[in-house]
């Protein structure tokens, strides 16, 4: 048996709503609201598109390139459209973030507009959200618990912008400036905490749950498939290794070798190296998307109602797994595995039992049928991964670098916002500081972790409280899963998956699914409930 709450023993229990919940007002924007008609859909597009037009005329009169002003004028378009259409544009959102750095790196050309895209269609959607939420009187912050751990880590973050980036700035050069560093840091720092409104508001009821779920289901597995393809093209020698790199880059991800999708990506077989970026523009960002996806593939086999979606479930999770083992990735390829083994223990139950021993035994027989197929990629992945972790375990590198932090943090407000944010290298000079804490106290000083892990805190705390109010078994799965995701990024020293794409999308984006499945069962048990004829 598990030592998590034991999940429910009816799907359902009409009438017998949580009193507490009943207190707290959990409104739902219903789509006819929200969306026009299609005879409003194409004036909005006119007008948008002749003001496009518009500016393209104006930017071609000051001489820019053709492409440029292709690229602004359709920017401008969709961003409006995302702002009109927040619902819409969220979604797009969500689809688009997988395959941002293929797109950026192939289509783009790594043109700065594209790098700039999904913030071009999450800002627009997140305003347009906000205004609609401010007409009907909405609350913006669900559960309002959160406010003052909010208010806190927001103040905080003000303080340390003005009063440490703003002096920096004193001695700011064309090349390094401080309070663009800080500004950039701030937006990385708290830029997705929005998310949980988006969240909490676009998943309405649970067909909203269930398409965004089985929605991230196909997602991954389009990525997954692309990986593995792009794992075959490099080990075949179709797309080029790094040898003839120059020496400090031989054992290094760069863009010079990408293939098919996505950006960076290494390969030298005479080492025993291989880092693959999937459809993401680094290593470390498909690693973590292949950690997120196997929550949400493991939610959908185990949470959909539809039996084909369960089986769709498991084989992209068997897709998750293949690509953490070729990755290249010690973080995936320890982590997945023991993610599903984690999660079988946290949801199994005697009514299960039999669907444990078969899950367990499928995860066996898939491990050494692929050893049995391809015993030399496994074995490489294996020796690979223990020689890193002879060379550099994870206790002494996140030892190394939390020293690293305290030697070189300056004052109780850190030293400047964005100062060890590697995406803000561009902006000036940075340290790099790879483990998540140790970086907000070299950035914001002990305050600022302390407000941060409050908010975390609460999250988890509230989460908890969310999904075991849950008796219906299906939406506690998910939010059993959704709360195990969040409590392992919450805490999570290694690296910073919340700064970077997609675990920083969509953990805060799931705070906000958690924190409504409550409402979600409201609505299903009033459904459940017989009218009560009155005779006249």
């Amino acid at each position: 048996m598990s030592n998590f709450h034991s999940p429910p023993e009816k799907s359902s229990l009409p009438g017998q709503d949580n009193p507490e919940l009943n207190q707290v007002p959990c409104p739902v924007i219903e789509s006819e609201n929200i969306s026009a008609t299609r005879s409003d859909f194409l004036r909005f597009l006119g007008i948008v598109s002749a003001v496009g037009l518009l500016v393209g005329l104006l930017l071609f009169a000051n001489g820019l390139s053709a492409i440029t002003i292709t690229l602004i004028t359709l920017a401008l378009i969709i961003m409006a459209l995302c702002w009109r259409y927040p619902r819409q544009g969220l979604w797009v959102f969500l689809i688009y973030l997988p395959f941002a750095g293929t797109i950026s790196y192939w289509v783009g050309n790594d043109h700065y507009l594209f790098h700039l895209a999904k913030d071009g269609l999450y800002i627009p959607a997140l305003i347009g959200l906000v205004v609609e939420l401010r007409k009907k009187k909405l609350p913006l912050i669900n559960p309002p618990q959160l406010k003052i751990p909010l208010l806190i880590l927001l103040i905080i973050a003000i303080v340390t912008l003005i009063a440490v980036n703003g002096v920096l700035q004193k001695h700011g050069t064309p090349d390094n400036q401080p309070f663009a560093v800080g500004l950039f840091g701030l937006k990385v720092l708290i830029g997705y905490i929005p998310l949980i409104t988006c969240g909490y508001y676009l998943i309405r009821h649970r067909q909203d749950l269930e398409f965004f779920t089985r929605l991230q289901v196909i997602l991954i597995l389009i990525c997954c498939i692309l990986g593995l393809i792009q794992f075959g093209l490099v080990v075949t020698g179709y797309c080029p290794d790094n040898k003839g790199l120059p020496e400090h880059l031989l054992l290094r991800a760069n863009v010079q070798r990408k293939c098919l999708v996505g950006g960076a990506l290494g390969y030298l077989p005479a080492e025993n190296f291989i880092r693959l970026p999937g459809t993401f523009v680094a290593p470390w960002h498909w690693a973590w998307f292949l950690v997120s996806g196997t929550f949400f593939c493991f939610a959908t086999a185990f949470s959909d109602p539809k039996l084909h979606w369960r089986l769709m479930g498991l084989v992209t999770l068997a897709l998750v797994i293949s690509n953490a083992i070729v990755s290249g990735q010690r973080t995936a390829f320890l982590a997945s595995p023991a993610i599903v083994i984690l999660l079988l223990v946290a949801t199994s139950h005697i009514s299960r039992i039999k669907r444990l021993v078969v899950i367990i035994l499928g995860m066996v027989i898939f491990v050494v049928g692929t050893w049995i197929i391809a015993p030399e990629i496994m074995t490489e992945r294996v020796d690979n991964f223990i020689g890193r972790w002879n060379a550099d375990p994870p206790a002494v590198f996140l030892t190394k670098q939390t020293n690293l932090s305290l030697e070189a943090h300056r004052g109780f407000l850190g030293n400047g916002l964005g100062q060890a944010t590697t995406s803000a290298r561009g902006l000036g000079k940075i340290r790099l500081i790879e483990a998540y804490y140790p970086k907000l106290f070299y950035e914001i000083g002990p305050f600022g972790v302390a407000a941060f892990l409050f908010l975390v805190t609460n999250i988890t705390v509230l989460g908890f409280k969310s999904y075991h109010q849950l008796q219906d078994n299906s939406l506690w799965g998910y939010g059993i899963i959704f709360w195990i995701f969040i409590v392992l990024i919450s805490y999570n020293p290694y690296w910073y998956p919340l700064d970077t794409d997609p675990v920083a999308v969509y953990y805060w984006f799931l705070v906000g699914v958690l924190f409504k499945l409550p409402k979600i069962q409201q609505q299903e048990q009033k459904k459940d409930q017989p009218e009560v004829y009155i005779p006249d």
